[in-house]
């Protein structure tokens, strides 16, 4: 089945389709069971409430994109950072903060935000490798931050809480922006980019900028809050989310019933290839449980070391590798039921795993030669994929750091889910 997979993702054939095919294979070579076990396995593991959220997080974001709200919560960090050493790039990383409280998507915060963000640094004198790069690891960080449509899907396969893994995904995505600000600062400071600074905001522009983007800071705001006090689940402050941001775009005039529908369609198709990548590997990962792999590799891991860090460390090094060569929701929707069964034996708080797999698979996307964020910015930015590349080389340190701080110190992932639910 393996071997079927990896010969159809070499010549290219679409994962969803990859997926289930390879298990077809299996099936038809290796069982007596009906293949009717394929489509009933796909409706069956689409059948979850939680997985109503991946859409009204997509559609969140892509409103606050038309709306024109993610060029005011630019011009706001601007304001705040355009006078600090590295400039620009400072305020792609803290905007990117921002907006991750709306777009649970990477690619969205890529594309959306990240071409106001390298539009306006090539304007000021920065280098479009250094420009898109920065905006390539600034943009993972949005799934990290709540809301996140990566944490759902692993949420429903663990069946884990997914108000917990939002909660916890706020520290270590705070400690990634602030790792790559240091860098920026240090590559700035040693003359190794350019990067022209900008006069200091006066307080009044600061306020003026601040009162403009009000309404789009509120929108994360609204979602912590409905997190921490419990008020709503997830999927229900998603259907807020979408509400507010429709609110604030017509308020504004930004929003009008033409983008609203283009909004819708981006929306349907974003939605519909997650939702058949993840009811096609449904049957696959069942095939491998069938088979036996999750204890089989438990087993073998558990020969090399029985200790917790020690094993977490190679489950670090196998997603990453992995990233290198596939898509990252295919990564988790195998991976989780591969994995969960060791994180089990070991007492591993899956949360705290749950965290650490969305980590790797994100920065997974922006590692050569498959890594789909770097192809975005390549587009956006009008760079080669050399280019793109060699730009990234640096920022792979703070975010490997970010991943080994949230790998070895898990009390700063489960801080405050344990704050709110004791």
């Amino acid at each position: 089945m393996f071997l079927a997979f990896a010969v159809l993702v070499a010549i290219e054939v679409p994962i969803a389709f990859a997926l289930a095919a390879s298990a077809v294979v299996w099936l038809t070579l290796e069982s007596p069971i009906p293949l009717t076990i394929v489509v009933q396995r796909m409706a069956s593991g689409l059948d979850s409430f939680p997985l109503l959220a991946i859409p009204l997080f997509i559609l969140a974001g892509s409103l606050m994109n038309r709306a024109g709200l993610a060029a005011r919560i630019f011009a706001f960090a601007l304001s705040l950072f355009g006078h600090v050493r590295g400039s620009l790039a400072h305020v792609n990383v803290a905007a990117s903060i921002v907006f991750a409280g709306m777009s649970g998507v990477a690619q969205a915060d890529a594309a959306g935000l990240g071409t106001v963000e390298i539009r306006a640094m090539r304007k000021a004198g920065f280098d479009p490798a250094f420009s898109a790069a920065v905006t390539a690891a600034s943009s993972i960080i949005g799934p990290i931050i709540p809301p996140s449509v990566i944490m759902v899907i692993y949420a429903v396969l663990a069946q884990v809480s997914v108000a917990d893994l939002f909660l916890a995904g706020i520290l270590p995505g705070f400690l990634m922006g602030a790792l790559l600000m240091a860098l920026i600062y240090w590559l700035a400071r040693t003359g190794r980019i350019t990067a022209p600074t900008l006069p200091r905001a006066s307080i009044g522009e600061v306020g003026t900028t601040f009162v403009r983007a009000l309404p789009a800071l509120l929108a994360p705001v609204i979602l912590v809050a409905g997190l921490l006090s419990g008020a709503a689940t997830p999927t229900e402050l998603g259907a807020v989310t979408v509400a507010y941001a429709m609110i604030v775009g017509f308020a504004q005039r930004e929003l009008t019933f033409e983008k609203l529908h283009l909004c819708l369609v981006e929306t349907g198709i974003t939605t519909g290839v997650l939702v058949f990548i993840i009811a096609a590997a449904v049957p696959f990962g069942w095939v491998v449980s069938v088979n036996n792999l999750p204890a089989a590799l438990t087993s073998t891991l558990l020969g090399i070391s029985d200790n917790p860090y020690v094993i977490l460390f190679l489950v670090n090094l196998l997603l990453l590798a992995a990233g290198l060569v596939m898509e990252t929701t295919a990564i988790l929707l195998i991976a989780v039921p591969a994995l969960l069964p060791l994180a089990l034996a070991l007492k591993i708080d899956l949360v705290h795993f749950g965290i650490i797999m969305v980590l790797n698979l994100l920065i997974g996307a922006t590692t050569p030669p498959f890594g789909v964020i770097l192809f975005i910015m390549m587009d956006i930015a009008r760079i080669s994929f050399a280019q793109m590349v060699r730009a990234m080389l640096p920022f792979y340190i703070p975010l490997v750091a970010a991943l080994l701080v949230v790998t070895f110190w898990p009390d700063l992932v489960l801080f405050v889910p344990r704050l709110i639910g004791g």
